[in-house]
């Protein structure tokens, strides 16, 4: 019983650290509706996201839990399953640690630093293999040294060039020259800053979420307005998150389809149908008589749900994300295709309900609803555009088998996925 006051041990230490639910939701890296409901104790919490409120808070993750050995059973629970041992042998973590106390805090030692360490290769990975700015600049560099190259093979090699062709080549290689240099101290200062700040400089899909999180995903002007196109054009001008003109575009593409559900769903209709029936999403779009990709979109709105949300086009290529911790989705490379988001995609009317835990992420669970919508009225000789649309629920970890899944095969530890594009840089042997 005293482990689900974790929640209220929480909000214990919070307070006396002087700190506001808003402020630690937002250094631990979720929405304070999420960090509501743990303190609450309706959220399980364990892994990475115990080990990250204990660091915000600077106190041991034992101080949170029911004491020293939860902690450490814990950790040798995850070590277990991370190593895949059986069932049997994995339900021995209580043998281990009371016969051998030392090896049993060495081993979850290990554990919580394999954890860290995994966490910090999976952002290098990301940036290294999709990050757009590293991308540009080191098209530059080797455009420009090959450019060079081939100016001075020109010069080196021909013995009759004339003298004003030669000033001219000569002129290229010293302005190919500047170009290079530039390109390269502006290479330099981007890691400088991305060291002393640890963060990526942010894609246009990235902006949009920092804009949206920043209001929490609820946009009060835009759900009383009968003409939202001006309240949507001051949110976007007025937003410091929103740096880019494409940020700014998506951004506005968002803000008007929360516009359209708001005026077709209003969140106090849908607020008392849940009241009334519960959450699940084809129950309450059959009783509104709603698109369930609506409901879904508008049931991520709601803060004491601490869902999630991801949305793409027919490409496959994700447009919108509401995060939600223990489930990443990656800001450049490629999803996991085994997200239920994907397995509607092509298949309007289709619904998917699942239970999934993204390996590799604190073995977090998730009820997974996705469909897929089209977006425009037919048309003769026109594939339709469509979108899928797939709603994150937190669940109790064990109630019910997972399917597991992956953020992106990079960085995947499951060894023998049958939808693998690319070996794992976390695990040998596959």
């Amino acid at each position: 019983m005293r482990e689900g006051l974790t929640g209220s041990r929480i909000r214990e230490r919070r307070v006396m650290a002087g700190l506001k639910q808003a402020e630690l939701a937002q250094q631990i890296g979720i929405s304070a509706s999420y960090l509501n409901l743990i303190e609450h104790n309706r959220r399980r919490i364990g892994g990475k996201l115990l080990l990250n409120i204990a660091q915000a808070l600077q106190v041991e993750p034992q101080a949170l839990t029911e004491g020293a050995e939860a902690a450490l059973l814990s950790a040798l629970r995850e070590a277990a399953e991370d190593a895949g041992l059986a069932e049997p042998e994995a339900e021995r973590a209580d043998e281990f640690a009371g016969r051998f106390p030392g090896w049993a805090k060495v081993l979850a030692a290990s554990q919580r630093r394999i954890a860290a360490l995994e966490q910090t290769v999976e952002a290098l990975s990301d940036r290294l293999a999709h990050d757009p700015q590293l991308a540009t600049s080191m098209h530059e560099l080797l455009s420009t040294a090959a450019a060079i190259r081939s100016t001075a093979a020109i010069l080196a090699e021909t013995d009759s060039l004339q003298p004003e062709w030669r000033d001219r080549f000569q002129a290229n290689i010293h302005q190919d020259s500047r170009r290079l240099s530039d390109s390269a101290q502006a290479l330099v200062t981007y890691f400088d800053t991305a060291a002393e700040t640890r963060e990526v400089a942010p894609s246009p899909q990235a902006e949009v979420e920092a804009f949206l999180a920043a209001h929490d995903y609820r946009f009060e002007p835009l759900e009383q307005a009968a003409a939202p196109e001006g309240a949507i054009a001051r949110l976007v001008a007025g937003a410091e998150a929103l740096k880019t003109k494409a940020a700014q575009h998506i951004a506005t593409g968002v803000l008007h389809q929360i516009a359209r559900d708001a005026a077709a769903l209003p969140l106090v209709r849908l607020e008392q149908a849940v009241a009334a029936q519960g959450h699940d999403p084809a129950g309450l779009a059959q009783s509104l008589n709603q698109p369930l990709g609506r409901v879904l979109r508008r049931l991520a709105s709601l803060p004491d749900l601490g869902a999630g949300l991801v949305v793409c086009d027919r490409s496959g290529s994700v447009t919108f994300a509401k995060s939600i911790a223990g489930f990443t989705v990656p800001r450049f490379g490629a999803c996991c295709p085994l997200w239920p988001l994907f397995a509607v995609l092509g298949q309007p009317g289709l619904v998917m309900k699942s239970r999934v835990a993204q390996m590799g992420r604190g073995q977090a669970e998730f009820e997974a609803i996705a469909t897929c919508e089209v977006q425009a009225a037919p048309a003769y000789n026109r594939p339709p555009l469509s979108q899928s649309v797939m709603l994150l629920l937190p669940v109790p970890s064990g109630a019910a088998e997972a399917e597991p899944v992956g953020a992106t095969c990079r960085i995947c530890p499951i060894a023998q996925c049958r939808a693998r594009r690319e070996p794992s840089i976390l695990r040998d042997g596959i």
